[in-house]
């Protein structure tokens, strides 16, 4: 679980306004913090399954919302993936 903190620092650079929390670019960045978090996770706790379960839910729902933001809006996208530094 991310802390408020976490959250609005992983967020600070994408955000479109400052009570922004349902855009495709917060969304995606919040999901990238929880991923990498659950990863560290998991690279300690090999056999935590239920967690794996989640992280990859996670990457499935992160890469769904990249898929529609691509389709919307291609530079938002190419300036999002340079941000959170994700591949294409």
């Amino acid at each position: 679980m991310l802390t408020k903190r976490q959250k609005m620092n992983a967020t600070r650079a994408v955000r479109r306004h400052d009570t922004d929390t349902g855009s495709p670019e917060y969304q995606i960045a919040l999901f990238t913090q929880r991923i990498k978090k659950l990863t560290e996770h998991l690279k300690k706790n090999a056999h935590d399954f239920h967690s794996r379960r989640g992280l990859l839910k996670m990457v499935s729902k992160r890469r769904r919302l990249m898929a529609y933001l691509k389709s919307r809006d291609e530079k938002a996208y190419k300036a999002l993936t340079q941000k959170l530094g994700l591949k294409e």
